[in-house]
């Protein structure tokens, strides 16, 4: 019960988040598109940004500073990153969803399904409509729509709140958090042009620094929060994306408590049994209390031990929650949503890299994971989640075609301006076009998945 409340409240985060992925989404558009805002909305991205100490800039790769647009991508989603790695971490190893075989199995299949599917659908797109001549870089895009937006697609699924059973609220966020894994071993391996050993060097060290703190039982969070800007640093000089930092540091921040859970609320049902029990009534419920220096000691016993019995993983991802969803991912996507529709036309969707996308996130994406689940489940590996059914099944599937966030992020790296060969007037109308494709596929994937779940689901909260 107590693992199911954390992903139950795991899930209600993400879809409150939703709702400000939503309107962060709509405000880029109307600024991206308007006359008197376009042209500042580019060019805003592309200002320098430095962190000067002293001689020693922060925010620069190779002498060149960062962009505002480049401290999004590369700074900001590390940050969420390192967000998504703590949960993984959790749903892994305390217990939680993907914690065993049996539980795990099942979302984890349908997200492979919802990962090698949708590259293949984007693939054949492109092979049959696109310029031959780019077909190297073309293809580069195929990754983008192998991504399900944990916070959008739950957002969406709460639409039908207490219609949709536990078991299935649950296999969506699971897949997700599984697909997050897949993005990110993508993001490690792909995207990697060249390698510099010395820089990674310097984020093995930091690695071993924080598992020793780790080994220790160090709790303060600061000394892992500073190790992992270090770590960021040499990530960032490394060659492989910095955003991966915030995966490795999350796997290096402890999860375990010192003596356990049960020892700290037996000390804290001890201190307070030192308290004397009094009657409250009206009379004496305002009545100040002085308290002796026992009654304090004991206090800040009940208060340490409430600290100890929140690990450090968890108090950090708690920290965390609320500048991720409120403020990191909507200004990611008021970033990278803002497609400029000027010069553009609905035909780039039925060809090249748009066609690919949109079809990877439609059709790719629903046939699967449905595709998954059904074979792992006729060949009696797994289970449908309770109080699921293959049709509320279909609606959950066409839901993982939201992919709006992390595609957005893959685009970028896929079709960057500077890619060595190629012009940036070119990448940026490949860019466009996924944009295009990642917009329409994700609003097409919301709007027919919600139509399946509102036929098949139960008139009646569950």
């Amino acid at each position: 019960m107590k693992q199911n409340y954390t992903f139950m409240s795991t899930i209600r985060k993400y879809a409150e988040g939703g709702h400000f992925l939503i309107l962060s989404t709509i405000a880029a558009i109307i600024v991206a598109n308007l006359p008197a805002t376009s042209q500042w909305y580019q060019d805003f991205w592309q200002q320098p940004l430095q962190l000067i100490l002293g001689g020693f800039d922060l925010f620069s790769h190779n002498g060149t500073p960062l962009t505002v647009g480049g401290f999004i991508s590369d700074f900001l989603m590390a940050i969420f990153f390192l967000s998504v790695g703590l949960e993984l971490k959790r749903e892994i190893f305390c217990g939680g969803e993907l914690s065993t075989v049996r539980k795990a199995l099942l979302p984890v299949l349908a997200a492979c399904g919802g990962m090698i599917v949708p590259t293949i659908v984007f693939g054949i797109a492109c092979r049959l409509t696109g310029d031959m001549q780019y077909m190297d870089v073309l293809e580069r895009g195929m990754p983008i729509p192998m991504a399900t937006d944990i916070a959008f697609s739950l957002g969406v699924l709460s639409i039908f709140s207490k219609r949709v059973p536990t078991g299935l609220k649950v296999f969506l966020a699971a897949l997700a958090v599984a697909d997050d894994l897949g993005g990110i071993l993508v993001i490690a391996i792909k995207y990697t042009d060249h390698i510099s050993w010395e820089h990674l060097g310097g984020v093995l060290a930091c690695v071993l620094v924080c598992m020793t703190c780790s080994y220790y039982r160090v709790r303060n969070k600061m000394v892992y929060m500073s190790m992992g800007i270090i770590m960021w640093w040499c990530m960032f000089q490394s060659g492989i994306h910095s955003t991966i930092a915030g995966v490795v540091l999350a796997f290096c921040i402890p999860a375990r408590l010192a003596h356990g859970s049960k020892y700290y609320i037996e000390r804290i049902r001890v201190q307070i049994d030192k308290f004397p029990h009094y009657e409250v009534t009206s009379y004496n419920k305002h009545t100040p209390n002085m308290l002796t220096n026992e009654d304090i000691q004991n206090l800040r016993s009940i208060e340490s031990a409430s600290d100890n019995l929140i690990s450090t993983l968890q108090d950090t991802e708690d920290v965390l929650r609320n500048p991720v969803n409120m403020f990191i991912i909507p200004v990611f996507a008021f970033a990278n949503a803002g497609v400029c529709f000027e010069g553009m036309s609905l035909i780039n969707l039925f060809s090249g890299v748009g066609l690919g996308v949109f079809l990877g996130l439609v059709v790719g994406k629903f046939s699967g994971v449905l595709l998954a689940c059904w074979l792992s489940i006729k060949a009696r590996l797994v289970q449908l989640p309770d109080g699921a059914d293959w049709h509320s099944m279909a609606g959950v599937a066409m839901l993982c075609g939201i992919g709006f966030t992390v595609s957005m992020f893959m685009a970028a790296l896929s079709y960057p301006s500077d890619l060595d060969g190629q012009t940036p007037e070119l990448m940026n109308t490949f860019l466009n076009d996924a944009k295009l494709g990642i917009l329409c596929g994700t609003i097409t994937s919301a709007i027919l998945g919600s139509i399946i779940l509102n036929k098949t689901l139960p008139r009646k909260a569950r």
